[in-house]
């Protein structure tokens, strides 16, 4: 595979020889000796990511990466760093609101400037992915159905074969897979797609007050029925209706959203003409239908009509390795929204959040990454900022290959960065009180003094 491309952009020699022995062994290397340039090189080479020094004459590293944005560089806009004196931060964050990734000062530790980056790189893997998955889903608007796992493939293929039909659709699986984004990315790629999309919970709304949710009301047919309304069915006309967690739908109502099905008709309540209705129902339920049915809760008939095609979404324990680019991709949206400057997980936080269980699925993972990047201080979302329960190390989740030696030292460096960000955050939350930290981590305070003296740790730095 090509190596990623990095455009380093200093006036000074001597500086761009130093990022060059930084970054060569890994990147493809290519470089400008002014803002003027490197505008010309950005258009020729097409660099992944730019190093850009922000005090250079003629044109500084701002005014170089407002231009490429407005140049656009052929719809392909790099990535840039930018890299400003020690004490120069205000500079760097103006640049970053500019539109800049990230920022590194001077002097600055090599190690940081290769995590950095490669976090961008990491980006960059992401986006293309994303962009991927959505031309397989085709030209609708971004629906995050974001994953490489052979089972979310297969979700993505099924949704792709079906969508251009007008079968009815039953989708299954845990709550907090994704039902819905999956119905609606079978409207985007339907031949519906410019007509409405509207849903229903079946669950959330009264059993006496669903049918008129469903198929509408005429003014007086009921009490508070003070005007006549339209319902689900016909504002959906042309379009798909969805209806979530259709198995806590009354009996006497299925009987009558099979007779729709049927007919193609609805009547509001109180009405007494019948309204035609065009609509591709796509339903979904996280319970056993079949089991629903021996128990005499949900038609059989019914249950055939509304399942023609199903599709059933992966919880996401079945999934993990989707887990790191779900968690990114949330970390990007929550950090826009919310206007932190929070670009990546440490991998730390990550090897937690890959092995967790996650009961509630893609749902509570969103939750979580939102939680941890409102609350969260600093430019990364460390271990210290999860939830108490991602942070019980799973033992059986985190073994390795006994064989091969480099995987256990791995193993070894995570247990060892884990333990530093447990005590770190117990130390910073206690204020370098050792008893109290102590108390927060549920361990003895001498066993706590012998790990922080092991690590290195010194509790005078959190006073």
């Amino acid at each position: 595979m090509a190596k990623e491309k990095i455009l380093l952009v200093d006036d000074e020699a001597a500086a761009r020889y130093g990022l060059r022995k930084a970054l060569q062994p890994h990147y493809s290397i290519v470089e400008a000796e002014n803002g003027i340039t490197a505008l010309k090189k950005i258009e020729d080479e097409r660099p992944d990511v730019v190093l850009c020094d922000i005090k250079m004459p003629e044109m500084d590293g701002i005014e170089l990466l407002k231009a490429v944005q407005k140049k656009g560089s052929g719809g392909t806009i790099p990535l840039f760093i930018m890299i400003t004196a020690y004490g120069s931060e205000r500079i760097a964050v103006d640049a970053m609101k500019a539109g800049a990734y990230d920022y590194l000062s001077k002097p600055y530790d090599i190690e940081e400037l290769r995590l950095i980056v490669a976090h961008a790189v990491e980006r960059l893997v992401l986006q293309r992915e994303n962009v991927r998955l959505r031309q397989q889903l085709g030209d609708g608007p971004d629906i995050p159905i974001i994953g490489k796992s052979i089972l979310i493939q297969e979700v993505l293929g099924k949704i792709a074969k079906v969508a251009q039909t007008d079968v009815t659709v039953l989708l299954t699986g845990e709550s907090g897979t994704g039902k819905e984004l999956a119905a609606r990315a079978l409207h985007e790629q339907s031949s519906r797609h410019h007509a409405p999309f509207v849903t229903m919970n079946c669950a959330a709304i009264p059993k006496d007050l669903v049918e008129s949710e469903l198929f509408g009301h005429e003014k007086g047919a009921f009490t508070g029925a003070v005007t006549s309304r339209k319902g689900k069915f016909e504002i959906a006309d042309g379009g798909t209706l969805f209806l979530d967690e259709i198995a806590d739908m009354s009996l006497k109502t299925q009987a009558k959203i099979l007779r729709v099905l049927e007919d193609k008709t609805i009547v509001p309540l109180g009405g007494k003409e019948e309204i035609k209705t065009n609509v591709r129902l796509v339903s979904a339920t996280n319970k056993d239908l079949k089991e629903e049915i021996a128990k005499s809760l949900f038609r059989q008939d019914l249950y055939y009509r509304i399942k023609v095609i199903e599709i059933h979404l992966p919880s996401l324990a079945e999934r993990r390795e989707d887990i790191p680019p779900l968690a990114d991709y949330f970390v990007k949206r929550f950090s826009e929204k919310h206007h932190k400057p929070i670009k990546f997980i440490d991998p730390g936080a990550m090897q937690l959040i890959q092995h967790y269980i996650w009961p509630g699925n893609v749902r509570q993972l969103q939750n979580v990454i939102e939680q941890c990047v409102v609350l969260s201080e600093e430019r990364r979302i460390m271990a210290d900022h999860l939830p108490d329960e991602l942070r019980v190390v799973n033992a059986e989740s985190l073994k390795f290959e006994t064989g091969n030696a480099g995987l256990i030292e791995a193993k070894k460096r995570l247990v060892r960065q884990f333990e530093r960000d447990m005590i770190n955050g117990a130390l910073r939350r206690s204020g370098g009180n050792v008893s109290e930290a102590a108390r927060r981590l549920k361990i003895k305070r001498q066993f706590l003094q012998q790990k922080m003296q092991h690590l290195g740790i010194n509790a005078d730095g959190f006073r």
